[in-house]
């Protein structure tokens, strides 16, 4: 037997012992206790006892009771999620290949556009290696020709999307508007005047001391961006306080109609979606808590800032320019968010691996010793990775080590909607849910990248799993999941 494979079988072992050290180091500890006192027998013990003064018997009852009430105080406030709502698509605004690309030859027609065939045919390759299925949705506004991307539509866009997403989750959890606290909404590349969150308190006639922040420009990754600072909020706020958080983008006004193939990446990966999520400090029909936010940017290095950039080409053309680096930048961004979060979701057991080879690759260099990657399996169940394409969650898959189980959610969201940007998170949670993967104690891991560039992940346990498959995944679940081949030919 090859050494590989016994420390593979010795690998169990090893992680009982170093998880439970405590309980292994508590169990000898007590039964020399009790063999001591044994020993010492009764009439001797309580000798003892007696004789210690009332000083002594009161500092060793209350000091330990006033660490635990300092700890109980100090400790952050937790924060649940009640529940949440993705927007469900709407058949009419489903986009097949075919339907896709010929719109976009009609579009090569348009006075002052500038996309050539030769554009057409690179998006063809793109489509077919996306990872995208024939029923993901572009907004109404994209299905004329020429696509609307005035200021009407965005709103009409926002409006559909948004609005329908929070009714769902009202719906879902009973809560009247007046009992939101806070109100964060995020939505990168529309950030109309009034902005979201006007539009939202206006049409649910939310209180006039709601607190509200609109983001923008913070990329994919702005929904757990968005998470952390509702969280943040309530742990201040007064106890049993609600934050509503929305997350969106608005695809309308961001049609590229140039012939930079950097720039014409977006059009075909990103689709309409979004997503409503409800924290709260209290527990009561919560379905998820909080347990981390950590966030990584790497905007102080050059090429990070500008892998993913808002610029207009040579003829003038608005659009979104994806760096051909996007991947090496977003894996380096990933492990300093690995760095950070490793210590704080990790057993035992593989923080002290990691120790030991980092601790060794510094000892005897780092030619001879690869760098040891944890095993996140060990801390999670579920795994949502942000669906921004294919590549994106080829990459994530081999750099963690994960099963096709594991990123099954991903893919299938990406298959089914598209990249939705910062709510493709929200819709993978639904797929597990529905179905019905999800078990009370399970442990959840978000990872979103975004512009900046940004990295960031949020930790999650269930509390009560979904009792049915409704949400987003209601029509399509018993299709899913569905063999992706490498080249989708149409």
């Amino acid at each position: 037997m090859s050494s590989s494979a016994q420390l593979k079988r010795l690998k169990p072992a090893y992680q009982c012992v170093v998880n439970n050290f405590l309980a292994v180091l508590a169990v000898p500890v007590a039964v020399a206790g009790i063999v001591s006192a044994a020993r010492v027998g009764p009439d001797e013990l309580l000798g003892r006892l007696q004789a210690l003064r009332p000083v002594h018997v009161f500092l060793a009852a209350f000091l330990p009771a006033a660490a635990a009430n300092l700890y109980m105080m100090m400790r952050p406030r937790p924060v649940y999620l009640v529940d949440y709502a993705c927007f469900r698509t709407k058949p009419s605004c489903r986009v097949p290949f075919g339907t896709f690309l010929e719109h976009a030859k009609l579009v090569t027609f348009i006075e002052g556009a500038s996309i050539d065939e030769r554009s057409v045919r690179f998006m063809t390759r793109l489509l077919e290696r996306s990872g995208l299925g024939e029923e993901t949705c572009l907004p109404p506004a994209h299905h004329f020709i020429p696509p609307f991307r005035n200021m009407e539509a965005s709103r009409e866009e926002v409006e559909l999307v948004i609005f329908s997403a929070i009714d769902d989750l009202l719906a879902k959890t009973g809560i009247s508007p007046d009992a939101i606290d806070l109100l964060v909404v995020n939505c990168s590349l529309f950030a109309p005047v009034p902005s979201f969150t006007d539009m939202i308190v206006r049409r649910y006639k939310m209180r006039s001391d709601v607190r509200n922040v609109h983001l923008s420009g913070m990329g994919c990754s702005a929904g757990l961006i968005s998470v952390g600072l509702a969280r943040n909020f309530l742990q201040v706020a007064p106890k049993g306080s609600h934050a509503l958080v929305v997350s969106t983008e608005t695809i309308t006004p961001n049609y590229y109609v140039g012939k930079e193939r950097a720039m014409l990446l977006p059009n075909c990966l990103f689709r309409m979606g979004g997503a409503a999520a409800l924290l709260s400090t209290s527990p009561a029909k919560a379905r998820f808590r909080l347990s981390r936010v950590v966030r990584t940017l790497t905007g102080a290095q050059d090429n990070a800032y500008r892998c993913v950039y808002q610029e207009e080409d040579e003829e003038g053309h608005r659009g979104i320019n994806l760096n051909k680096d996007l991947m090496t930048i977003a894996g380096d961004a990933l492990k300093a968010n690995i760095t950070a979060i490793g210590p704080l979701v990790l057993p035992a057991s593989e923080q002290l691996l990691f120790a030991l080879s980092f601790i060794a690759r510094r000892v005897l260099g780092s030619k001879g010793i690869k760098p040891y990657l944890p095993d996140f399996r060990m801390a999670f169940e579920h795994f949502c990775i942000h669906a921004g394409g294919r590549a994106v969650i080829d990459e994530l898959q081999s750099s963690l080590g994960l099963s096709d189980e594991h990123v099954e959610a991903s893919r299938m969201a990406l298959h089914r909607f598209g990249n939705t940007s910062s709510s493709s998170l929200w819709y993978e949670l639904a797929y597990i849910e529905a179905k019905g993967r999800m078990r009370k104690g399970d442990r959840v891991w978000m990872i979103g990248f975004g512009s900046g560039f940004k990295c960031n992940s949020a930790a999650w346990e269930c509390i009560e799993p979904a009792r049915d498959a409704q949400g987003p995944w209601a029509e399509s679940i018993c299709r899913y999941p569905v063999d992706i081949p490498e080249v989708l030919k149409h």
